[in-house]
């Protein structure tokens, strides 16, 4: 046998295509996902809430508005609702300037600070870049009210104005950005990657799973119904979806250490996510077969980035977001970063998981039942001999 024969073989040709086929996809689908950031860091939304009763806060809320590179900036909001808002990842940063931050700053009194709140329980492009937006505005302004504050104390005691201006940068700054970083999360990538992680493992074996037991019902064909068929064909994805679940999250326990009260909550979404995932990529795999495996590979890249562990929604271009209203890995992301970190439910998050695992059986249900012919059940002989017994008895 020639090499170039061995080329034209099944196995070769395909090993072929998809080498080829999954380095377009990947490469197609990851570099334009990415190039948002930080191109669209400008539609993250934040909120800057002005209490200050005096001049400097007005001032300051204005500059702020106009040189922050963002888009959408609320005013119109209290601080209580702006901080409610940052927990459900709805805001990316909350601005607080305080009633008394005028009259603080006039005194030189070391209060005299604006509140910056960052919620890390989200997309990691999301905390980083708040972080450093943050630095960069309290290095403004400290720079700025130093020598103003400094200033105006040396002249309250009297000091010429001169004189004042000059002494004014050798006082220690008055001025101190207080960053508030809530539903923090312990140092170290792979505690900010275990909703990402988690929601990968199960997603990525109900994947070859449902190409294995969808498989086993086409090779069943015959010997039951294919209502029974698709009965067991569930069961047995349950099965997995327990067993591959419970040490899935023991492996995550034994390297990040979550709170153990958390655990059986895990688990039982850890199942969710594996049986709603084994229902949506089994979707294709009724279809069109083992073709069904090649066409879930790009939907699975695709939802790398579109599950929300790295960018928001609101910094994803339009197939990828379109893409995370109906994907299950976005929402179990979202669920796994309330549960794990946040100080929100995870349930509206999980309830949409589980809608798009029903809408997903359905539809496997409507293909079996409309797309696949019946078939004679076929009777073993074991069965003929029994019944054959029974009527002779």
């Amino acid at each position: 046998m020639k090499f170039t024969a061995f080329l034209k073989t099944r196995g070769a040709t395909a090993a072929i295509f998809m080498g080829i086929f999954y380095a377009v996809a990947m490469l197609g689908i990851f570099l334009p996902g990415y190039t948002a950031i930080p191109g669209n860091v400008d539609k993250l939304p934040i909120a800057i809430i002005n209490d200050d009763a005096g001049k400097n806060g007005a001032m300051i809320a204005e500059n702020l508005q106009e040189n922050l590179p963002f888009k959408e900036i609320e005013t119109d909001i209290t601080n209580k609702q702006a901080l409610k808002d940052l927990e459900h990842n709805d805001l990316a940063l909350v601005v607080h300037i305080p009633k008394t931050f005028s009259e603080n700053i006039q005194k030189g009194e070391a209060s005299s600070s604006i509140d910056f709140t960052i919620n890390e329980a989200g997309a990691t492009v999301v905390s980083s870049t708040m972080n450093s937006v943050v630095t960069e505005i309290n290095n403004q302004l400290s720079t700025q009210f130093s020598q103003q504050t400094a200033q105006g104390v040396l002249m309250n005691f009297n000091v010429p104005e001169k004189q004042a201006a000059e002494l004014a940068e050798k006082i220690e700054k008055s001025y101190v950005g207080n960053v508030v970083t809530i539903n923090e999360i312990p140092d170290g990538m792979n505690h900010n990657m275990l909703p990402m992680f988690l929601t990968m493992a199960g997603y990525v074996g109900a994947m070859i799973g449902a190409m294995q037991l969808v498989g086993a019902f086409r090779a069943s064909r015959g010997k039951a119904s294919k209502t029974r068929l698709f009965a067991y064909l569930q069961m047995a994805a349950l099965l997995i979806a327990v067993v591959s679940s419970i040490i899935a999250v023991g492996v995550a326990y034994l390297i990040d250490k979550p709170s153990g009260d958390l655990f059986f909550g895990i688990v039982g979404q850890q199942i969710l996510n594996y049986m709603v995932c084994f229902n949506f990529t089994a979707i294709l795999i009724f279809l069109f077969g083992e073709g069904g495996m090649i066409l879930n590979l790009p939907i699975l890249l695709m939802q790398t980035i579109a599950n929300g562990a790295t960018i928001t929604r609101d910094m994803m271009h339009a197939p990828y977001e379109w893409m995370s209203h109906i994907s299950p890995m976005y929402y179990s992301v979202q669920a796994y970063f309330a549960n794990l970190f946040g100080s929100i439910s995870p349930s509206p998050y999980i309830w949409s998981t589980a809608a798009v695992g029903a809408a997903a059986m359905l539809i496997n249900m409507a293909i079996v039942a409309f797309l696949h012919k019946p078939m004679p059940v076929q009777v073993s002989e074991t069965e003929v001999e029994k019944k054959a017994a029974e009527i002779t008895a």
